[in-house]
């Protein structure tokens, strides 16, 4: 069990950098190697991380003796390489970043990588650790007698710029169902309890993105739309994405509905966003509804300042970093979220990018996952 957990990080672009903040927050951790190609970026992570070595390559970076696990925070579609080249050289316990891959090609890489890779892989899947998320998940089942309905709604900004603009093109990306969503897919499942078998979706871009242009390109990425996913025990789930309503006052809402009653989960946007006129940023809050006796009890979830302060997703990426560290010690035997959790979140992600398209629902019988196209 190491006295210090030390990491080396691939990627401190803007959520790399809220890595860094968070791991900065965690008692015997420290950011010893970083590999981060863009100089702007490298320049403003060596401010969270000012004792870590800057390297050139990834090679360079599985040299460092002083390394105990990694993380992947790099652009989407660099996850799969960068996993495969750490298994060649020094399989160390690795945090990679959502979504997991990209494309349906990466499958056949991805299931060698899982069959070989002797440490443990923890799937960076922050919404799971939103504290009134995770009252939600905890307290789903008994608050409504067995789950029947759920709704996912995100009303947010736009994508944020990052470097090179790989988040505007479905290319790099995977396609906003895939890089944005995914995290909604997982959480279906976490909170179902099961897997889905059919997928629906109708989606557009109708008003961000559509005047930029990147090398003759222009963006091709979603900005609203519909997800509904059957799940294989009857019950369904709804997402609802839309990525130009920025002025509301809850950006994730997710709300679970049974027999017995109801329960919602409301999560603000990233304090740093919040007009500053309108006094401080909304608590977050958890609401059971039971159907008898009849009346919401609403309770307000605060987090941390210190933690909040520290990133955009309402405190996860810290609650996510205990128990990554946790695995690391030897503490904690298995990662919460598994290479297997990933790749089911982006096979949803990919089969939603499918129906959007094509107006068609697209099964996802084990049979027919590989064959989901971009």
């Amino acid at each position: 069990m190491p006295a210090k957990v030390r990491y080396g990080v691939i990627g401190c672009g803007m959520m790399g950098q809220e890595h860094l903040r968070n791991i900065a927050l965690l008692p015997d951790t420290e950011v010893t190697v970083i590999f981060e190609p863009d100089a702007g970026m490298a320049a403003e992570a060596a401010r969270h991380a000012p004792n870590a070595v800057f390297v050139d390559t990834l090679a360079e970076l599985l040299k460092v003796d002083a390394l105990d696990c990694i993380l992947i925070a790099s652009p989407n579609h660099c996850h799969v390489p960068q996993m495969e080249e750490i298994r060649r050289t020094r399989p160390l316990p690795l945090l990679v970043e959502k979504p997991l891959f990209t494309d349906p090609k990466d499958l056949a890489e991805l299931d060698s990588f899982k069959s070989t890779y002797p440490a443990p892989v923890w799937v960076a899947m922050e919404y799971r650790y939103m504290p009134p998320i995770a009252a939600l998940v905890e307290q789903a089942e008994l608050a409504t007698g067995g789950i029947k309905m759920l709704t996912i709604r995100e009303h947010r900004f736009p994508f944020l710029d990052k470097v090179g603009a790989w988040n505007r093109f479905n290319k790099y990306s995977g396609g906003t169902f895939v890089e944005k969503c995914c995290h909604f897919f997982d959480l279906m499942r976490l909170i179902m309890k099961a897997e889905p078998v059919r997928v629906m979706a109708s989606a557009g871009q109708d008003a961000n993105h559509k005047d930029e242009i990147y090398d003759g390109e222009q963006p091709d990425i979603l900005d609203n739309g519909y997800v509904i996913v059957d799940f294989e025990n009857g019950a369904r789930a709804m997402l609802e994405l839309c990525m130009f309503a920025e002025g509301s006052r809850y950006q994730e809402e997710v709300v679970a509905v049974g027999p017995q009653g109801k329960i919602e989960a409301f999560v603000p946007g990233p304090g740093r966003f919040w007009p500053q006129e309108l006094g401080e940023p909304p608590v977050p809050q958890l609401v059971v509804s039971p159907r008898s006796p009849k009346g919401p009890r609403q309770i307000d979830i605060p987090v941390d300042p210190a933690i909040l302060d520290a990133g955009d997703h309402n405190g996860s990426t810290f609650y996510q970093h205990e128990g990554f560290v946790a695995v690391v010690r030897g503490e904690k035997a298995l990662p919460d979220v598994t290479l297997e959790d990933g790749r089911r979140a982006v096979e949803m992600g990919l089969a939603a990018q499918q129906s959007a398209r094509t107006g068609q629902a697209v099964s996802l019988q084990p049979q027919s996952l590989s064959s989901v196209a971009c």
